[in-house]
């Protein structure tokens, strides 16, 4: 059975930081293409951030570049969401995603399996 359990999210002042954790299992997650996902009350989900199975590539929404950094860790199944200069805007659940390929990808209908999510809200 596949699982992607999210942590990490909670309450944040604006320009605060967070650092959002996502562990698989039941999947071969070394050669996963892993993403992030967002979702703000009354809109739709967006992509926010995606890294292929190695580490080596990463694609970001632009509203998020040069402040959010993903990263992965295959010794422990999990990938990472290093969120920086934090604004209201960044208030969202948050998901993560894996692909049954090992490439970046920046449309939901390329994943494959999905977390519950965790909430983050950026707010003084």
């Amino acid at each position: 059975q596949v699982q992607l359990v999210e942590s990490g999210g909670g309450l944040v002042q604006p320009g605060g930081s967070l650092r959002l954790s996502c562990a698989a299992s039941g999947i071969s997650f070394s050669s996963s293409g892993m993403g992030w996902f967002r979702q703000a009350p009354g809109k739709e989900r967006d992509f926010v951030s995606s890294i292929s199975w190695s580490g080596g590539s990463a694609l970001y929404a632009a509203s998020v570049k040069g402040r959010f950094t993903i990263s992965r860790d295959n010794a422990k199944n999990t990938v990472y969401l290093q969120m920086n200069a934090l604004k209201p805007e960044d208030t969202a659940v948050y998901y993560c995603a894996a692909r049954r390929s090992t490439g970046v990808a920046d449309r939901q209908l390329w994943y494959d399996y999905w977390g519950q999510g965790t909430q983050v809200t950026v707010s003084s």
